[in-house]
């Protein structure tokens, strides 16, 4: 049997398995969505904080017109989506965005006519600043959900991925220069110390969704080059209770023969290694570098 074959076969999943994969994964973009359109109802639009992106276009054309905001952004991105669906990868880029997309606009039109009526006393807070934080930190919030689940928001992340796959041009410059155009036409249209506000909200909402992306930064790597390998190995695996990968290395200027030892620690145990290493070898060069995630077992020694 083939590698390919085999591969194949053990990645296969029972199909209950794989429905419920997908309800899940289309459930949390729902989600995602649903939340990020709840921030940007109850912080955007009533503080015309336009946060780049269609959104933050739809704040512009909603003050002006009365535009209904959640259709605006429904509508603005047709013909983005015909564009994504023939350069993109057709039904499978549809498929991954447009739940979002649709569900977005409709949680935002839900939540545009229903929030004052529930509140009562709306907008929530007369500080624009406040506003401004958790506008960036929900909407982020949602939007790193939806990330994290395999679903796009649609809107400029379209165009910006089409010029990374014919350029190569970063997507996250992309999709901030287009930002910071809708962002400079807000403060055009509003105010600067509107369009200032806006972009702390782009900002705060970029970081939220990394940290829902990618979580918090629990772990450090060490990379320890030594001339004591088997010492500190063994203080490491025994008294930090930690998995320790070796191999030989040679320096580039002095041509001596050391070598490296890699391993992952929580961070609240880098204070402990490095007493560790440099009492078994003060000459020993570390390397501290960050985890964003781990994975795998080891199976410490008794």
């Amino acid at each position: 049997m083939r590698l390919g074959e085999k591969v194949r076969r053990k990645l296969e999943m029972p199909l209950w398995q794989t429905v419920l994969r997908v309800g899940t994964q289309q459930i949390m973009i729902a989600l995602g969505a649903g939340l990020s359109a709840f921030a940007y109802v109850l912080f955007q639009l009533p503080y015309n904080l336009a946060a780049g992106g269609i959104s933050g276009l739809g704040v512009i054309v909603n003050f002006y017109t009365q535009f209904p905001p959640g259709l605006f952004y429904l509508l603005a991105n047709i013909p983005l989506f015909i564009l994504g669906f023939y350069t993109l990868g057709r039904w499978s880029f549809v498929f991954s965005s447009a739940l979002a997309v649709i569900f977005f606009s409709i949680a935002t039109e839900f939540f545009t006519y229903n929030m004052p009526v529930v509140l009562g006393d709306f907008p929530i807070t007369e500080n624009t600043l406040l506003a401004t934080i958790f506008a960036g930190l929900l909407y982020g919030v949602g939007i790193g959900i939806l990330y994290r689940y395999g679903g796009t928001i649609g809107g400029t992340s379209i165009p910006a991925r089409i010029i990374y796959n014919k350029t190569g041009f970063p997507m996250s410059q992309s999709c901030l220069f287009t930002d910071l155009l809708i962002i400079v036409l807000a403060g055009f249209v509003f105010s600067w110390e509107n369009a200032l506000l806006a972009f702390l909200a782009l900002l705060l909402s970029g970081m939220a969704s990394d940290f829902v992306l990618e979580g918090s930064s629990q772990r450090r790597s060490l990379m320890i080059v030594t001339t004591s390998p088997e010492a500190i190995k063994y203080a490491m695996m025994n008294e930090l209770r930690t998995g320790v990968t070796t191999w030989n290395v040679e320096g580039g200027f002095s041509g001596t023969e050391k070598t490296m030892l890699y391993c992952s620690l929580l961070r609240s145990r880098i204070y402990d290694a490095k007493q560790i290493i440099y009492t078994l070898d003060p000459k020993a060069f570390l390397v501290v570098g960050i985890c964003q995630q781990t994975w795998g077992g080891y199976t410490p020694p008794k």
